[in-house]
């Protein structure tokens, strides 16, 4: 805005859906989505990949389990397993945090992880990745899952611990050569081909000094970096 004098830009957080409900209705110019478009949604809506994610399970630093696999995992959110002990781990209940159903990062969890089970909806649903970290960052027996960069103790008060997944670290350098099996693309969505300001902006948040700037310090991987690309 500084750089375009006239021009402004009002960014509204509300989830994934509410941003493709927001450009398809044409309430938003751009909307933006940390998930896919599902079957029969977003019509005529043009794709712009801006970033590269991947998801950690996290728990509490003074929880002993340092590793999980997937299978582990998707039962532990399935409400098959229950009690830390379960799996080598103290006797104590696990406290299940989830996300609500508008949310990217879940439904990005729901594909990589889930299958065809359901998710036990008896867990504590919250509605951001701040609330997620927070929670469990207080309750030793809790578990829950965020964008790998938001592990970093600078997006916390207090620090959490992210889990091992099938042997592989979730390590900004696992999700770029693609190894650690939960990741996914950050999307712009247009309705139609963007022009105008809109385009520019989009440009804009490509370019490399977004790209290499403000993307990485947010946490996220460049465009060009997942499963090896240039």
């Amino acid at each position: 805005m500084s750089e375009n004098d006239g021009t402004a830009v009002l960014v509204s957080g509300m989830g994934s859906s509410a941003g493709i409900e927001a450009v398809t209705s044409g309430t938003a110019d751009i909307g933006t989505s940390s998930r896919e478009l599902h079957d029969g949604e977003g019509e005529g809506l043009v794709d712009i990949p801006i970033a590269y994610d991947g998801i950690a399970a996290i728990v509490n630093p003074n929880n002993p389990i340092d590793a999980l696999t997937t299978d582990q995992l998707r039962d532990i959110y399935a409400g098959e397993i229950t009690n830390w002990s379960e799996i080598g781990g103290e006797d104590i209940p696990i406290d299940l945090i989830n996300r609500d159903e508008s949310s990217g990062t879940r439904d990005a969890f729901a594909s990589h992880v889930m299958g065809d089970k359901r998710f036990d909806v008896g867990a504590v649903i919250l509605p951001g990745t701040g609330q997620v970290r927070e929670v469990v960052a207080r309750s030793r027996g809790a578990i829950g899952y965020i964008s790998v960069g938001f592990v970093d103790p600078r997006f916390g008060t207090q620090p959490v611990k992210a889990l091992v997944l099938d042997g592989i670290e979730p390590t900004d350098a696992n999700v770029a050569n693609g190894s650690y099996p939960i990741s996914r693309v950050l999307h712009f969505f247009t309705n139609g081909q963007p022009e105008g300001a809109v385009l520019q902006y989009i440009k804009y948040v490509l370019s490399p000094e977004v790209q290499q700037g403000a993307v990485i310090e947010a946490g996220y991987l460049p465009v060009g970096t997942l499963g090896g690309q240039d």
